[in-house]
């Protein structure tokens, strides 16, 4: 057996040590300085190109050590726009890959630029950006993690094809920011857009081999510099800076109007794939400190990407980190999504931990204070799934909320129809609406929860509740990639069909589905295209695909008319009624400000007892949330859940203070209804099979 590779720690500091600060290129009045990090280099070597012609080298310099594994040099000729790139010489061994003839990006880059958007390495030049700019006092939003609505979506993908957009804007940073896309993210009540990776990226060979290109984006070449292909032409034409200026005035316009920016990042792994892929940055400059390898050099691939970057390592941790100090400052985005965040938190020896100095100093380094913090939590290494343990200062994207509102909803309607009983009752259902409390303790509390129903990765909404099955043979691999286990139900026929009754069903199913994400406790998620029923064609892996099958269509249907107005009615019924988003959980034997105090009850009115919680015969709830006020006025609601496909009688229930029941929604509506129609405790309510509906009670 081979043993874990011993750290390359000894020569490092330690992760906030000083010996870090100022990596890349520093800019004064002499020109620039260019500090490198390597613990095992021989010699590292400045190389400078001509401003056009990549490949005509004008000077090199050599990088002297200066301790710590740091290595420096001073050149008038790094200045704003100066194209250069390092070669670094080493040991050989297994574990190493230093190669003094390869020219490599510099790790701490704010610009790249290449002869071509190609895989694979060696064409890839580094740039000096000048990083100034007029912000104008626009300031971060700072929306309160109980008011967030998160809107994850792809830069390209959603104004690519937007008629209201100018051409020249599709696609890009700047046609992200246009008053036309804006205006829909206000109108649909979400509070912050997460972008899919926007770090430089390429496309793996085997991509091209099959004329596909990665188009999500998880192929890091660079934790600095933003995708050059999203800023507009005029921009990449300009170079580097401009596409930096590009996407902050991006985010200046989005803050503007109030809208927060969360980037997906990709720290966990790089393009570089497994050893023997292309070498464009960290494995010719330190190989063994910068990925998790076995004594022998065989990759530890905790990520299923080929490599997984070795957070044990303090440079490779400090990396991450003053990447993060850069897009939260210098680019002033306001949040990040860290993506399979459970191979960051893994120790020397691959185990994870989430005391971790890596996880521990995101949460506590005031360069990061206010900024949120949303981890993927679980990786494909042994050890990990870690949905519930990253504790205090994360969100977690709620994997387990995904699963059992899916089931609720669809599996478990699948399984009546055959079996004519549900497999299981409503009461998993019925943790997960209130905030995941099985999940997140009672000092994390149910803001720990990022909930989603879909993402980026799966089923769109229009194809979970329309396809039982994957149907991913455009992706090339036979139909073998995409997650297998779904959680899905055609409701009767696989994709499309003209049976209005089962595209009636389906809608109802969406509409629960969205009623349920944003009327839980948790911070919701909604995935771009879901608020009009967008379809992938039953494809759900579309990580490769750059074309219409991925791009927001924004010509809609009548029904994704009605579909789009319960979102914004229930984005809005969830901002005026704080009982629906509680900061902390409460608890038996105190008040505990900003927590709703939670009962249920039955469709008689009655107070839900064991054996209904549990019985696959009884899957009709009515959940009461009433606030604890700390800043807002008391709030009190009552939602209704039905989850078999026979209507039922409810009883609304008898409750000291409430003298009337406001009806404010209902998922059995094709479009929400405005009149607010009061019922007494004790009116009996007629609920449609498979249906949600809430009101305020006063």
């Amino acid at each position: 057996m081979v043993s874990p590779s011993p750290s390359a720690a000894p020569a490092v500091p330690g992760l906030l040590d000083a010996a870090f600060d100022d990596l890349g290129v520093t800019l004064d009045a002499e020109g620039g300085r260019l500090r490198v990090w390597s613990g095992a280099a021989d010699s590292i070597e400045l190389v400078l190109f001509d401003d056009t012609d990549l490949d005509w080298i004008t000077d090199t310099a050599p990088l002297a050590p200066v301790g710590r594994g740091v290595w420096e040099v001073r050149s008038p000729r790094l200045r704003p726009g100066a194209r250069y790139a390092i070669r670094v010489s080493g040991p050989s061994g297994p574990g190493n890959a230093f190669n003094p003839r390869t020219l490599l990006v510099e790790p701490y880059s704010r610009g790249l630029v290449s002869g071509g958007w190609a895989a694979g390495g060696g064409d890839w030049r580094s740039v000096v950006v000048d990083r100034s700019f007029d912000w104008g006092g626009v300031a971060k939003p700072k929306t309160p993690l109980d008011r967030t609505v998160i809107y994850e979506g792809h830069v390209k993908g959603l104004t690519k094809r937007h008629p209201g957009i100018p051409p020249a804007l599709h696609g890009t940073y700047a046609g992200l920011a246009h008053p036309a896309m804006i205006d829909h993210l206000l109108r649909l009540g979400v509070t912050a857009v997460e972008l899919l990776p926007v770090h430089a990226f390429a496309s793996e060979p085997r991509l091209h081999q099959l004329g596909l290109s990665n188009y999500w984006g998880y192929n890091s070449l660079n934790f600095f510099t933003p995708h050059a292909p999203y800023a507009t032409e005029a921009n990449r034409r300009e170079g580097p800076e401009a596409v930096l200026r590009e996407f902050k005035g991006m985010v200046k316009l989005l803050h503007e109007a109030g809208l927060e920016v969360i980037l997906d990042v990709v720290y966990n792994h790089t393009a570089e794939e497994g050893f023997g892929g292309p070498r464009t940055s960290l494995r010719g400059i330190d190989n063994r400190a910068y990925y998790r390898q076995l004594d022998d050099g065989t990759y530890v691939d905790e990520t299923g990407c080929g490599n997984a970057v070795d957070t044990s390592t303090d440079a490779a941790a400090r990396l991450v980190l003053d990447s993060m100090r850069y897009w939260a400052n210098d680019v002033q985005v306001d949040g990040f999504r860290l993506d399979l965040a459970a191979t960051l938190g893994r120790d020397e020896k691959h185990h994870f931990t989430p005391e971790h100095p890596l996880l521990r100093a995101i949460v506590d380094d005031p360069a990061l204070a206010g900024v949120k913090k949303i981890a993927e939590p679980w990786d494909v290494g042994m050890g990990g799934w870690q949905t519930g343990n990253f504790g205090s200062g994360w969100s977690e994207w709620n994997d387990r909320y995904r699963d059992r509102v899916r089931n609720f909803w669809l599996s478990d309607i699948d399984y009546a129809r055959r079996a004519s009983t549900s497999p299981v009752g409503i009461g998993g259902f019925a943790t997960r609406l209130a905030g995941s409390s099985n999940t997140f303790d009672q000092e994390r509390g149910p803001l720990a929860s990022v909930n989603f129903v879909t993402a980026h990765d799966g089923f769109t909404l229009h194809d979970l509740v329309s396809y039982d099955v994957k149907h991913n043979l455009a992706n090339g691999e036979q139909n073998r990639d995409g997650a297998d286990t779904n959680r899905s139900f055609n409701h009767g026929a696989e994709g499309p069909t003209d049976d209005e009754a089962i595209l009636a069903t389906r809608r109802r199913a969406m509409r629960n589905l969205l009623g349920t994400l944003l009327l839980s406790a948790g911070v919701p998620m909604l995935t771009a295209g879901d608020e009009f029923g967008r379809t992938q064609r039953g494809n759900n892996n579309a990580y490769c695909h750059d074309s219409p099958l991925t791009w927001l269509r924004w010509d809609h249907k009548p029904w994704q008319d009605d579909l789009m107005e319960h979102v914004r009615h229930l984005t809005r019924v969830r901002r005026e009624n704080p009982a629906l988003r509680p900061v902390h959980f409460a608890r038996q034997d105190r008040v505990t400000p900003s927590a709703s105090v939670m009962d249920w009850f039955d469709e008689n009115g009655e107070t839900m007892s064991a054996e209904r919680w549990t019985s696959p015969a009884h899957r009709t709830l009515q959940y009461v949330a009433a606030s604890t006020p700390e800043t807002e006025a008391f709030n009190r609601i009552l939602l209704m859940v039905h989850g078999t496909e026979q209507p039922a009688r409810v009883t609304l229930p008898e409750i000291a203070g409430v003298s009337r029941y406001v009806s404010l929604w209902c998922s059995s509506d094709e479009r929400p209804e405005a009149p607010e129609t009061a019922f007494a405790p004790g009116d009996v309510v007629q609920l449609a099979p498979t249906s949600m509906r809430l009101f305020r009670a006063e």
